[in-house]
């Protein structure tokens, strides 16, 4: 027998009773909480306007809202690696260094800089004179250094070059491996992304200019400064390998200098190049010398509106040889500067100039000493 609240004149209208009660039960239960919540917040939100309002700290809150506490994942990509050295092999470095943003509006304050690359031996006997120039001008340049792996840098902390060694390799004058070095400084810079400017420099280097101009002229321009012209003289074309066709014909060789500076768009392109490479690589041997063809060669091919076809780096062959010359204590003197710097003349954004060269080389370390004391008189340094 039924208990009686079950009873019913007829089996459908005892099911139909018993399925309502159950329908009003299961909303009793999921609604339930819901209107706790509300009565709770009526409660509290008629007292807050009742009584005089006190400011509550966001801790003292009742209900906390769900907050992620990790980084950001944007600042994964924003800030530039804690330290220079890694462990990745250059076909992981190049890779991860070639990875370019289709979105060009960068979603974060960014203040572009200056990757100074120091592709060295050893040593920087003109470090004391780089300092002076980088003083003061904090957050607008980067330094890379590429020297032999055997080397062990030993500046101190307050130096503008501590703990600025990449993990390199050893190179060889007319070898790809010197190429190598080179995309290396570009990869590792790369990977900060508020590096736009990207200048090769040696050991032996010296900035013509303060930092100030420096900057504002590479940022002023238009184009990267990589050197690549057409020379029909067996020093140039005469270098050219048959075997490089139809990849590279002979009309699209190029020679220039060693020493550039590109822009973030030109380096990518350097870095990410595989298949002009291998061609170089195989079919580029002294007397043909690889850091004097593959990038020129490389950017008149894929990027030739993009540079200005000349150097920025002063480099003096006059002396003959197949080096350039070296300067030495005896020929610093501002009359030197005069001679190198009056009556130049060139392109810049298609006006003419006569600011055409920002940094100058061969210098021995027995210059040191005359430059750090033209370096303000002369050079403009602070």
């Amino acid at each position: 027998m039924l208990p009686r609240i079950f009873q019913a004149e007829d089996g459908k209208d005892f099911f139909f009773k018993l399925q309502s009660r159950f329908f009003i039960s299961s909303l009793m239960k999921c609604f339930l909480p819901f209107v706790l919540l509300a009565s709770g917040a009526l409660f509290f939100g008629s007292r807050y306007f009742d009584s005089p309002q006190i400011a509550i700290e966001p801790s003292s809150s009742l209900f906390l809202p769900c907050v992620n506490k990790e980084p950001s994942v944007l600042d994964r990509w924003v800030k530039p690696p804690s330290s220079l050295m890694h462990n990745m092999s250059d076909e992981e470095l190049f890779w991860a260094a070639s990875f370019v943003p289709q979105v060009k509006k960068y979603p974060f304050h960014r203040v572009p800089k200056v990757a100074f690359m120091f592709l060295t031996t050893g040593p920087l006997p003109l470090s004391p004179l780089w300092e002076k120039f980088f003083k003061g001008n904090e957050g607008l340049y980067s330094i890379y250094v590429h020297s032999l792996p055997s080397y062990k840098a030993n500046f101190p902390p307050e130096s503008v070059f501590y703990k600025r060694q990449i993990p390199s390799q050893v190179t060889e004058w007319g070898n790809i491996s010197l190429c190598d070095a080179e995309k290396r400084l570009l990869a590792n810079a790369l990977l900060d992304l508020s590096n736009e400017w990207f200048i090769l420099l040696s050991e032996t280097c010296i900035p013509l200019y303060n930092f100030s101009i420096i900057y504002t002229y590479l940022k002023g321009s238009n184009h990267s400064f990589v050197e690549s012209f057409d020379d029909p003289s067996p020093h140039a074309r005469g270098r050219y390998n048959p075997e490089m066709a139809p990849l590279i014909d002979i009309s699209q060789w190029r020679k220039g200098s060693q020493w550039f500076e590109v822009d973030r768009t030109v380096a990518t392109h350097m870095v990410q190049d595989t298949m002009y490479y291998l061609a170089f690589k195989v079919f580029c041997k002294p007397p043909c010398y690889v850091d004097e063809h593959y990038f020129p060669t490389l950017l008149h091919i894929e990027t030739s509106s993009l540079i200005a076809n000349r150097t920025i780096t002063l480099t003096d062959w006059s002396r003959g040889g197949s080096h350039p010359a070296t300067f030495g204590e005896a020929d610093i003197s501002e009359e030197f500067f005069k001679r190198i710097l009056d009556g130049q003349e060139c392109l810049y954004n298609g006006k003419n100039s006569s600011i055409c060269l920002l940094f100058a080389r061969k210098f021995a370390p027995s210059a040191l000493q005359p430059l750090l004391h033209l370096a303000s008189t002369v050079l403009g340094f602070t």
